[in-house]
């Protein structure tokens, strides 16, 4: 088989690693989680390892962020952002492909000190437990999207409609299953907490 990859280094040792398939964790660069999962894709064809990295998942959950006008907008978020999952078969070439993908930082594993010199010593993969991949992949498979909303706690808000409208105050509940939050307006001079709709506040900076 001919690799254009460096040449296996000697400090990584893979001879304890299991002989079946297993999950691996990857790090990668911020935000280039599709990119490396695509060139991986392709690699594993084109350097004929498809017999030992048999899948490359991305896991993601449902999302619904509710804007400011109210309305929903469905989406995808990445469950563990900056990592690629791999179910592979580990030996050195499978292991150079993985390593060699273009924005691939480096294996989940046990970091070996070097024996001179300066720096990070080498990683040795360590395969992740069923318990983790099961956890992993459940986590994105959960059937009630996760509402995400741009408010929070402590924030400050102005109100934009209904009877409090033009009122100043701060955020002290936040339930985005119910689109509605508590904040403490100033009525009367006394602080006293009042629902309201998302849709009703604006975040102030």
């Amino acid at each position: 088989m001919n690799l254009e990859e460096e040449q296996f280094p000697e400090e990584v040792n893979l001879s304890n690693l299991p002989k079946k398939p297993r999950w691996y964790a990857v790090q990668v660069a911020s935000g280039c989680e599709k990119r490396v999962k695509a060139n991986l894709e392709q690699r594993i064809h084109t350097l004929d390892v498809a017999d030992r990295i048999l899948q490359v998942q991305i896991p993601q959950a449902a999302t619904v962020k509710v804007r400011k006008d109210g309305s929903r907008q469905h989406g995808e978020e990445k469950v563990f952002p900056g990592y690629v999952l791999i179910k592979m078969i580990m030996d050195d070439d499978a292991w150079q492909v993985v390593k060699n993908t273009p924005h691939v930082i480096n294996f989940v594993g046990a970091e070996q000190k070097r024996h001179y010199g300066r720096g990070r010593g080498h990683v040795t993969p360590l395969p992740l437990s069923m318990s983790e991949v099961d956890r992993i992949f459940k986590q994105a498979q959960i059937q009630e999207p996760v509402v995400k909303i741009n408010m929070e706690v402590g924030d400050q808000i102005l109100v934009l409609s209904g009877p409090f409208k033009d009122f100043e105050g701060e955020v002290i509940e936040v339930s985005p299953e119910r689109g509605k939050l508590k904040a403490l307006l100033s009525i009367f001079g006394r602080d006293t907490p009042v629902e309201l709709e998302f849709n009703q506040v604006e975040k102030q900076n």
